[in-house]
């Protein structure tokens, strides 16, 4: 049995890349039957939507709900935002900055905890396929496992994180472990959730049957060095909560290392992020993962040191 679709969207000043997804959507085929309602939060924008209101306007049939929030929520708190509107049992959430690679990924999407390997394995949630929109090349940070050399190429497979531009996920999950954590504005909330996910039992999969074509827009972005002071922070609290202890120290240390790298060495950010980083342990509260959800990403090989 197919059940249908809310799909979620949170937008920030790209009108016309998220135009663009909703045309793509317009595209696919047996729209009503798979899609409930589109769920579109500006997140605030500072440039004009019109020409997408309008849009909206003229496609009533597409059952698209425009929201304009008058505070930019990050992605965590739009998102949990869209969760608590969304009426339909299944949930698709995709950045504004896509569009679909061919007419049936609604179609394909919407059968994807059907397939055996999901339905036998209690998935409750399902990362899709993401491509570079303008190189038509693989876009491998978007890849869901770290062996990509072994993982690349199949259709489907179990995994310990799941990427967010482009997943499945079952709204009742949320109404079991909580929402997002509101804490992050921007980056790692899908691994805070994914550790929760597998510490309730369900397992975290991927499947290539939906193609997603992705615009990495730098519009509405943080700065670079911004952008990985906040992941290395993120990816440490996360590892500080759930992990057992020593993962929290080979992802500060090595996630460190990493952000020098991706900076060019801005070692004002890099002296600057360090105080937070050791703040950690007396900030956040420790909540670690069942033995059963550590094998299991040791089963899907997953990697825990950073």
């Amino acid at each position: 049995m197919t059940e249908r679709l809310s799909i979620l969207i949170i937008t920030y000043n790209r009108e016309e890349d998220t135009l663009e997804l909703l045309k793509s959507l317009k595209t696919q085929v047996d729209y009503e039957q798979y899609i409930g309602e589109v769920l579109l939060l500006n997140n605030a924008s500072t440039v004009s939507y019109d020409r997408l209101k309008a849009y909206i306007a003229e496609h009533p049939e597409m059952n698209i709900r425009y929201i304009e929030h008058t505070e930019n929520l990050g992605v965590a708190r739009g998102r949990n935002y869209l969760i608590k509107e969304a009426k339909y049992p299944l949930l698709l959430v995709l950045d504004d900055d896509v569009v679909f690679d061919d007419v049936n990924g609604i179609r394909n999407a919407a059968t994807t905890f059907n397939q055996p390997l999901f339905a036998q394995n209690n998935t409750a949630i399902v990362s899709f396929c993401v491509f570079y929109y303008d190189t038509l090349e693989r876009q491998k940070n978007a890849f869901p496992h770290k062996k990509q050399s072994k993982y690349i190429g199949r259709q489907q497979f179990l995994t310990s994180y799941f990427i967010g531009g482009a997943h499945l996920v079952r709204r009742a999950l949320f109404d079991e472990i909580g929402l997002y954590p509101t804490t992050f504005f921007y980056g790692t909330e899908e691994y805070d959730l994914g550790f929760r996910i597998l510490n309730a039992g369900y397992t975290i999969g991927y499947s290539e049957a939906v193609k997603v074509l992705h615009k990495e827009s730098p519009f509405g972005r943080v700065t670079n060095s911004e952008k990985q002071a906040m992941l290395w922070y993120n990816k440490s609290t996360v590892a500080w909560k759930y992990l057992p202890k020593k993962y929290f120290y080979t992802t500060a240390i090595l996630w460190s290392l990493l952000v020098l790298k991706k900076t060019g060495f801005d070692l004002k950010t890099w002296f600057k992020t360090w105080p937070k980083i050791m703040r950690i342990p007396k900030d956040q509260v420790r909540t670690p993962i069942s033995k059963e959800a550590l094998n299991y990403i040791d089963s899907v090989e997953g990697r825990l040191w950073y």
